[in-house]
């Protein structure tokens, strides 16, 4: 008996089985939101540089647009995904800014893993975030769990108001007869 239970927890694949679970996503998505962070203020520390390097190379219209756009991405969605506020919309900034990256690396070297590693793994990440949400432990789901609630005493209050109205009409049409 206790040996299923331990078979159950091991191959168990839903992640919002348990607190533990959603404790490992909470750091998984701190930590890679404080790992990203910096590449944004480094771009802004040199943003010609950035441009000239990356942006140019690729061929993408306006470099220093769009060598602002990622570095603002980067600094700001990091500490939102972070936070888990506005998790999905943050974390598909950070993907598109990766897969640029990735764009960039392979136009530059190819598929040489070397390069392609960091970009691939960290698109990976915020990939996951953009599928799944930030898990039970965020802001986002304080604010969905706020406004479900708000949602249903609105619609009970609704329920009870048409409720009356039934029952006045009841009582009236039972009258004219």
């Amino acid at each position: 008996m206790k040996l299923n239970k331990i078979l159950a927890t091991v191959f168990n694949t839903d992640p919002s089985s348990s607190g533990l679970n959603q404790a490992a996503w909470l750091v998984f998505r701190v930590v890679v939101s404080i790992m990203i962070v910096h590449n944004g203020a480094d771009k802004l520390g040199d943003i010609e540089g950035f441009s000239t390097a990356y942006v140019e190379v690729i061929g993408l219209p306006f470099p220093i647009f769009f060598s602002y756009l990622a570095a603002l991405t980067e600094l700001i969605a990091s500490p939102l995904l972070a936070l888990g506020l506005l998790t999905r919309p943050a974390a598909l900034g950070l993907f598109s800014t990766m897969a640029v990256a990735i764009y960039h690396h392979v136009l530059v070297a190819g598929f040489s893993i070397p390069y392609l590693e960091l970009s691939a793994v960290y698109a990976s990440c915020f990939l996951f975030f953009v599928v799944n949400g930030p898990g039970k432990f965020s802001l986002d789901t304080l604010i969905s769990n706020a406004l479900t609630k708000r949602s249903i005493a609105a619609q009970s209050k609704q329920e009870e108001v048409l409720e009356k109205v039934y029952q006045a009409s009841k009582v009236k049409v039972g009258t004219e007869s």
